[in-house]
Parts: C-alpha cells; sequence; structure tokens
C-alpha cells in the first residue's frame, strides 16, 4: 500500500471516514449512523461525546477496511455539518448538547431582526442572510432560555471544530465557517462591525481562531492516537465546512489547467439543496437584495462560493414516495421498498407531460432559507385536477426542484458556465436532464461517491505538501472523476420559462397565507 490521506466528513446523520491515495483514488470508506433528537419546540440537538466516539468508531471500522492503514497513512482531515452551535468548557468539555443546523428555535429572533438597520450593515458586510440555524441566533436563544449553560462555555465551535479538537487538543475554526457567521468576507476575518451588530460583542472572546487548513496543521495527540488506533503525532488539517470541501470536490472550481467562467455552478443535491455559483473575487459576489444565501470563503486565496439553500430537496420525493408505500400497505398489498420505489421514478417523470403542475418544494417544518428565508413557508402544489394521477405529481415534485435551483441561482446572479452536480439525486437521468432544461446550462455530474470527503482530503494534501496547490489538486483529484455533460433540451427550456416564471410569482403571492395559518396554528395549540 502506498501513502495513505484519511477524509473524515462528519454528517447529521452519517459520519463517513474514506482512504485516498495521493492520486486522489479511493482505497476504502467506512460509515457510522450518527443519532439527533428533534424536540417539539423545534429544537434539534446532538450528544458531543457520542458524536466525538462515533468518529472513533468509524476510524477503527476504516483501518478494518484496510488493516495496514496506520503505516501508510501521512495526514487526516476533517470536515462536518456547517452552522449550529458545539459549546466547550474552558477543559474542553462538553457544556451540554449541540444546537444543529436543523434548529429552528431563534427563528422569530431572526424575523425581527431582519427588520432593523443593524442586519443590513451586518449582511453589507458578510455577505451572508441570516437564519436561525446559524451559530450567532442561537447564541441569542441560549442566553435567553441556557445561559447557565452559556456562561460555562468558554468556546463557541462547529461540528468539525469539535472533532479537530478532540484529535489534535487544538481550539480553531476555518475561514468558511468563521467568517459567514461574524466576519467580512472581504477580509476574510472576523469583523468587529459584525458582531457588534448582532449584540454579541460580549461573546467574541469565545470564538476560536481562524484556521487555513492548506497552509497549516497540528498533530494527533497520544490520547487521540490510543482512542483511533491511529500513529501519534500524524498530521491533522481542519478542513473547510462540509458543502464547500463537496463542492471542491465535485469541480465548483477548474484546475490549474481548466479555466471556468464567473458563475460556475455546482449544486448538491441530497436531503437539502446546496446550490452554488463560483466567485473568483470580491468584487465578483453578487449580493442579494432579499439579504438570503452565504457568501463562503474557498480554500482558494481571494476566491469564494456563493451559495443558497433549500431547506429541503430530497425530502420531498422521500416523503411521496413513503406516502404511496403507506397507501399500498394499507389496502393489503406488500409494501414496496423505498429502493424499489426510487427504481421506478424515471419512469413516471417519463410518463408524465411536462409543466403539468407546480409544485413548492419547502416541506420542510423549518421553512425555507434560500432564495428566501421565511419559517412559515410549505410545500402546495397548484394546478391539480381529477385527471391528474401519480405520475403527475412525481414529475412535479422533481420540477419543482429543479425550479427551486433555479430560483437559487437566479438571486446569486444567474449562471454563465455549466453546473457541477452531486448528491444522491444526481443519480436520477430525469432529475438531471429536467434541471440542465430548467436551468438552461449544461450539467455536469461526479463519478465520486464521496465529494466531501475527497475535498477534505485534498486540502490535507496540499496542507503536507504532497500536492503543489489546490488548482493542482484539483488537476488530480477531480477532473479525471467528472461525468458526461448534459446539455440542455432547447425545446424542453422553452416550455419551463414560463413555469419558472409562475413559480415565482406563486411563490411570493402564497408568503401572506403562510403567515397566516402558522397563526392560526399557534392560535389553536394555545386554545
Amino acid at each position: 500500500m502506498n501513502e495513505v490521506i484519511i477524509g473524515i466528513d462528519a454528517g447529521t446523520s452519517v459520519i463517513k471516514a474514506v482512504a485516498f491515495d495521493l492520486a486522489g483514488r479511493q482505497l476504502a470508506d467506512a460509515a457510522v449512523r450518527n443519532v439527533y433528537e428533534q424536540r417539539a419546540d423545534g429544537g434539534a440537538e446532538q450528544d458531543m461525546a457520542a458524536t466525538w466516539q462515533r468518529c472513533v468508531e468509524t476510524l477503527v471500522a476504516l483501518q478494518a477496511e484496510l488493516p495496514d492503514l496506520k503505516d501508510h497513512v501521512v495526514a487526516l482531515a476533517v470536515t462536518g455539518q456547517g452552522d449550529g452551535t458545539w459549546l466547550i468548557d474552558a477543559h474542553g468539555e462538553p457544556c451540554g448538547a449541540a444546537l444543529l443546523w436543523l434548529d429552528g428555535r431563534a427563528g422569530q429572533r431572526v424575523d425581527d431582526f431582519r427588520r432593523t438597520a443593524a442586519d443590513l450593515e451586518r449582511y453589507a458586510r458578510s455577505g451572508t442572510g441570516l437564519a436561525a440555524c446559524q451559530q450567532g441566533p442561537q447564541l441569542w436563544w441560549l442566553e435567553e432560555h441556557r445561559p447557565d449553560q452559556l456562561a460555562r462555555a468558554a468556546h463557541a465551535m462547529h461540528c468539525k471544530d469539535w472533532l479537530y479538537l478532540k484529535l489534535t487538543g487544538e481550539v480553531a475554526t476555518d475561514p468558511s465557517e468563521g467568517v459567514f457567521s461574524f466576519g467580512n468576507f472581504r477580509t476574510r476575518d472576523y469583523d468587529e462591525t459584525v458582531i457588534e451588530a448582532l449584540g454579541l460583542s460580549h461573546h467574541r472572546h469565545r470564538l476560536p481562531r481562524l484556521v487555513d487548513g492548506t497552509a497549516e496543521h497540528a498533530a494527533l495527540t497520544r490520547a487521540a492516537a490510543a482512542a483511533t488506533g491511529l500513529p501519534a503525532g500524524l498530521p491533522i488539517v481542519l478542513a473547510s465546512i462540509d458543502v464547500v470541501c463537496n463542492a471542491i470536490g465535485a469541480g465548483l472550481r477548474g484546475g490549474s489547467r481548466e479555466a471556468l467562467p464567473i458563475g460556475t455552478g455546482c449544486s448538491i443535491l441530497g436531503s437539502t439543496g446546496m446550490h452554488m455559483r463560483h466567485a473568483p473575487s470580491a468584487e465578483a459576489v453578487t449580493l442579494d437584495p432579499e439579504r438570503a444565501g452565504y457568501t463562503v470563503c474557498l480554500p482558494l486565496p481571494g476566491e469564494y462560493a456563493q451559495m443558497q439553500s433549500n431547506l429541503a430537496c430530497t425530502i420531498n420525493i422521500d416523503w411521496l414516495l413513503e406516502l404511496a408505500a403507506e397507501l399500498i400497505g394499507q389496502i393489503g398489498g406488500r409494501t414496496p421498498t423505498h429502493a424499489e420505489l426510487i427504481a421506478r421514478l424515471d419512469g413516471w417523470v417519463r410518463a408524465a407531460p411536462v409543466a403539468s403542475l407546480l409544485y413548492h418544494p419547502y416541506i420542510s417544518e423549518a421553512g425555507e432559507r434560500g432564495p428566501f428565508i421565511d419559517q412559515n413557508a410549505r410545500a402546495a402544489f397548484i394546478g391539480l385536477h381529477s385527471r391528474h394521477r401519480f405520475a403527475d405529481l412525481a414529475r412535479a415534485v422533481v420540477e419543482g426542484l429543479c425550479l427551486a435551483a433555479r430560483d437559487c441561482y437566479e438571486a446569486m446572479g444567474g449562471l454563465s458556465g455549466e453546473v457541477r452536480l452531486t448528491g444522491g439525486a444526481a443519480r436520477s437521468e430525469a432529475l438531471v436532464a429536467t434541471l440542465a432544461a430548467v436551468l438552461e446550462a449544461p450539467v455536469r455530474g461526479s463519478r465520486r461517491e464521496e465529494a466531501g470527503a475527497a475535498g477534505a482530503a485534498m486540502m490535507a494534501a496540499v496542507s503536507i505538501g504532497a500536492v503543489r496547490d489546490m488548482p493542482a489538486g484539483i488537476d488530480g483529484w477531480v477532473t479525471p472523476w467528472l461525468g458526461e455533460v448534459v446539455a440542455p433540451d432547447a425545446a424542453l427550456s422553452e416550455r419551463y420559462r414560463p413555469h419558472f416564471a409562475r413559480y415565482r410569482q406563486a411563490r411570493r403571492a402564497l408568503q401572506p397565507v403562510w403567515a397566516e395559518r402558522d397563526q392560526s396554528a399557534i392560535a389553536g395549540l394555545v386554545q
């Protein structure tokens, strides 16, 4: 076995560890389920100690796949779920359960703050819309509801930062995460005006230092080595946030031999829909009048990913297919598995007429955060009649996901290049073809199954000097794994253009209806 780099991708529900050789070829992988708690009050929390233990289990499992790994590993990089608040005390111990990006309990405070002049100032510097999932609003909530827990905290971290601490003993975060929460994207550093605008200057001392993982790394401690079975002193890299590592791994940014135009996109089609647009400089960033989305530092000097995120992407498909399975089971048939129904999805989509129904995919109970922020947003079919059948619903859901993606890209200034794809839904040929037509842009998937871990490991390869720089890493680790280009069907694009206009008109018209519905629901609970 040649030299190996490990990439850890600590997701909300699964922690993965993937081994790569120095040319970017995947050698083995392991995964362990992670667990979180969704609370009745809209909270979402995760046990910090258990998350670390599951990370350890994943690394042990990877060594079972590659028995000689300990003798050949030369670096390890860690990425993970973004946003949220992971508090530690002065001894490096958890102050309680972590608040996750799914936590919506600060939603009303966010809605109120977004109406203030302070938020205008904050957004102009950070380039990031405020949402309940972010650390700033979650610190507000903790101040009000768990002041004792917050008072014990020495540092406010994120998931990957917590794992990096357990591996190295170092307290740090990285620019991709720290800057969009509390910084200025132009300086790529914390910004005191932003922190003051949020009313959080008294927590400034709790913010970790910012670390560029491509330029520095720490060493695996003896305690972490004993727990994981990896060699003490192993270089450990704090990589960028998971969506950035996924985007880099899937080809958002070209390498040294591939010059991509400004506005090249990348969509991660998973449970959530992450849509990113490459900006090679601060001047190329397009700020959104609705103050939604993120401006995220890439692990390349002066480069950024503009990001808009649909809270629910494939969750919409899961809901539709689970509903079908439940109905079949209730009438006495054999309940089909989710995999069986997924295998039929493309057939249903192709069998139904184009743009027959309009579907807004806001099925998350937390509402929507991109390209608009509304915790009351809800999913809906528009235009149903008695001749519509299940295939029509399936096509409308797939079209809705693609229309939501275009809504996000339009808010970031539009597209001028192709869109690179990753995530589970990218395996659906019907969805990819629909997306190309709706976006009116060529779409190209990645054959990598673990783009996030690959992006993190590539940063480690640069950090230890195994690869010259990130563009050279992309040449070897990303470009060879890109799939075939799917060009947009001009006739389909013609059909979808007015359909998208109706989609956006309807979602704007429905916002006061969502707000009234939410107030009615609250009144009903009080009664």
